[in-house]
């Protein structure tokens, strides 16, 4: 039996030096689009000054993809436009963004937290460095929550989901749904957004350290458990049509998926991976030494995918389609600097306050 495996890794040893390294394109995705990320924070911040500013100086033009960080507010525009068939144009793109991370969600499992989202990125980031810390403790080097605390505390970010999904979607009637679009809070949530952070209070601050302490403990603690942007996405893959597959046959039961998946999904013991949790970042794929062992492939065909073509795929598509909004519209917010300035002299006044508080 060893030896039919030894053979079997040295069959593949040749092909597997040549193969697509989808573990390193998608770090560099990452690094991508962290930066872009980056790059847009600083504009803001560098947008929000000049308006506080008077407009002194330089103009400086707000930079549109800032509304990624309001994702409740593009549910809102969803619900509006389902309503009234009008796409509302105080934050346009937040919807966008929404719309296509959901499409990449359900055609590419989660690809877009292990390929695009800068905080999955993060989290990726502070779980090396756990499995580092950890391992000197821990044989398997990586910590798991026993099951009777783990899908407890994975329910989380779908209680999470099914709050927002209720609020927006059933309790808010067409008129609150409208009276909130315009509302200007709503208007100036992008600063607000930022003066979390720029104006973090102790609670804001300890909280985020909370996160990056059990972050480390645990691997993808936000990810995880807290996350409901990723328990929409993880439902959506669930009816995509790729899965990842094993052939029982020419696995050799090395494990070494398992190990890699950052996941924690057993796939060394399943046919299919049917899992809300997977995140389709083929690092499970990458890890398997014989070819053809592990396979991804469209559910219902037997022809598989090239990991070139899906990594390739997810990335074109979600950024593509973004160039496409942003050349042909919806995509700037129809708000003034001047409208801007009139919002943020008066934004510790109560209508600037969270809606229902």
């Amino acid at each position: 039996m060893k030896a039919v495996a030894a053979d079997k890794i040295e069959e593949s040893t040749n092909s597997s030096r040549k193969r697509f390294s989808t573990r390193k394109f998608r770090f560099w995705m990452q690094i991508v689009g962290s930066a872009i990320t980056v790059w847009i924070g600083v504009e803001f911040i560098r947008f929000v000054n000049y308006l506080e500013s008077g407009t002194a100086g330089a103009s400086v033009t707000r930079p549109p993809g800032v509304e990624s960080f309001l994702p409740i507010s593009g549910m809102i525009s969803l619900r509006d436009w389902v309503l009234t068939g009008t796409l509302n144009t105080i934050h346009p793109s937040a919807m966008v963004i929404l719309l296509v991370a959901v499409a990449v969600g359900f055609l590419f499992k989660k690809g877009f937290c292990s390929w695009v989202c800068p905080f999955g990125f993060i989290s990726e980031m502070i779980g090396n460095i756990g499995d580092s810390v950890v391992g000197r403790w821990f044989k398997d080097k990586r910590l798991k929550l026993p099951k009777l605390l783990d899908y407890p505390l994975r329910s989380l970010k779908y209680l999470l989901l099914l709050f927002f999904v209720w609020a927006v979607f059933w309790s808010m009637s067409p008129e609150m749904i409208r009276e909130f679009i315009t509302s200007p809070y709503n208007k100036v949530a992008d600063v607000k957004m930022l003066k979390f952070f720029t104006e973090i209070d102790s609670f804001g601050l300890w909280t985020i350290i909370t996160l990056f302490g059990l972050s480390i403990i645990l691997r993808g603690f936000w990810c995880r458990y807290l996350c409901p942007y990723g328990a929409l996405l993880g439902m959506l893959s669930l009816l995509g049509p790729g899965k990842i597959k094993r052939d029982a046959g020419a696995c050799i039961d090395c494990g070494k998926c398992a190990k890699a998946c950052p996941s924690f999904i057993k796939v060394d013991k399943i046919k299919t991976v049917v899992s809300d949790e997977c995140t389709g970042c083929l690092d499970c794929v990458d890890a398997c030494p014989v070819e053809g062992a592990l396979e991804l492939k469209v559910v219902g065909r037997k022809k598989r995918i090239p990991k070139r073509v899906w990594a390739y795929a997810i990335v074109f598509t979600f950024w593509g389609a973004l160039l496409l909004f942003k050349l042909t519209g919806p995509w700037e917010n129809s708000i003034s600097n001047q409208e801007y300035i009139y919002h943020m002299e008066r934004m510790d006044g109560p209508e600037y306050g969270h809606p229902g508080r």
